[in-house]
C-alpha cells in the first residue's frame, strides 16, 4: 500500500508541510525533511522551484527564486533524496509545475520517484483531463498518486470527475487566490468547506492555503482529514533558521 493510503487510514487529523527544497541553503532540503518528521508532521511536500510559480504567493514566489538562485534543479533534488528512505518513513510528495517534469521525460521522472521512495505528485498546471488520457497509466506503473486540486469556483460535476480518478487525497484550495497565511476562515470559506464535507466524497480532503496557525488547522480539519501549511512554514525558516523547526511544529499541533 503507498504511504499515502496508509497515512490517511490513521484515525487522528493529519499535519502536512510544504517547503521548498535548496531553501534557504541548497543542501538543508533532507535535514528539513528528517527533522519535520521527528517533530510529528504526518506528511512532506517538497517544492521543486519553478522560475514561474503561478499558484504560488509571495513567500513561496521568494523562496523558489533563492533556491533556483541557490543551484536548485529536478536533478539536484533526486540526488539529495536518493538515501532519503534510510532515515525517514513519512509520505514524501513533490509539489511542482509540470514544465520541470516535462523537460526531465515524464516517465523518467515517475520512475526516479519510484526509485528514491516519493509517493505522490502535485502538479497545480496538468490539467485532469490531460492527466486522465496521457499519464494515468504511467504514474500507475510507478505506485504514484497524483493528487488535484479543487477550489471553491470547481463545480460539483468536476469534483465529481476528479474524486473518480484520484486514488490518494483531494487537495481542498481554501480559497481561490494565491498561497499565503491567514489569521482564520470566513463564513464564505466555512460554507465552501461544509459543501464539500457533504458531498461525501470517495478520497478524504485535505485543506491548504490560509493555514498558518493552531486556530486555521484546527478550523480546516473540523471539516476535513487533514491541512497542509506552506507559506507560514517557509516564513519560520525565513526568519527562524532551520534550527527550531519543531518550534513551529509544537506551535500547531498544541
Amino acid at each position: 500500500m503507498n504511504r499515502i493510503n496508509k497515512k490517511l487510514s490513521e484515525d487522528k487529523k493529519l499535519l502536512s508541510i510544504y517547503f521548498t527544497a535548496g531553501y534557504p541553503s541548497l543542501n538543508d532540503t533532507v535535514s528539513i525533511i528528517e527533522d519535520l518528521e521527528k517533530s510529528g508532521v504526518d506528511m512532506i511536500e517538497i517544492g521543486l522551484p519553478f522560475s514561474d510559480p503561478l499558484a504560488d504567493g509571495p513567500t513561496i514566489q521568494e523562496s523558489s527564486t533563492k533556491a533556483l538562485k541557490n543551484g536548485m534543479t529536478t536533478e539536484v533534488l533526486f540526488d539529495q533524496l536518493k538515501d532519503i528512505r534510510k532515515t525517514v518513513n513519512i509520505p514524501l510528495i513533490i509539489m511542482g509545475y509540470f514544465n520541470p517534469m516535462f523537460q526531465y521525460g515524464v516517465e523518467a521522472f515517475c520512475k526516479k520517484c519510484q526509485e528514491i521512495g516519493i509517493d505522490g505528485l502535485i502538479i497545480p498546471d496538468l490539467p485532469v483531463d490531460v492527466y486522465h488520457e496521457e499519464y494515468q497509466a504511467i504514474f500507475e506503473k510507478y505506485g504514484l498518486i497524483n493528487v488535484f486540486l479543487i477550489t471553491p469556483q470547481t463545480s460539483d460535476e468536476r469534483i465529481r470527475y476528479i474524486d473518480s480518478i484520484s486514488n490518494g487525497f483531494i487537495y481542498m484550495v481554501s480559497s481561490a487566490s494565491t498561497t499565503g497565511a491567514q489569521s482564520g476562515f470566513g463564513d464564505e470559506q466555512t460554507q465552501y468547506f461544509e459543501r464539500i464535507h457533504k458531498m461525501k466524497l470517495n478520497n478524504p480532503q485535505i485543506i491548504g492555503f490560509g493555514i498558518s496557525n493552531n486556530e486555521t488547522f484546527t478550523q480546516a480539519t473540523q471539516y476535513a482529514k487533514g491541512a497542509i501549511i506552506g507559506s507560514a512554514f517557509v516564513k519560520h525558516v525565513t526568519q527562524e533558521g532551520t534550527k527550531s523547526l519543531n518550534k513551529f511544529i509544537d506551535s500547531i499541533l498544541n
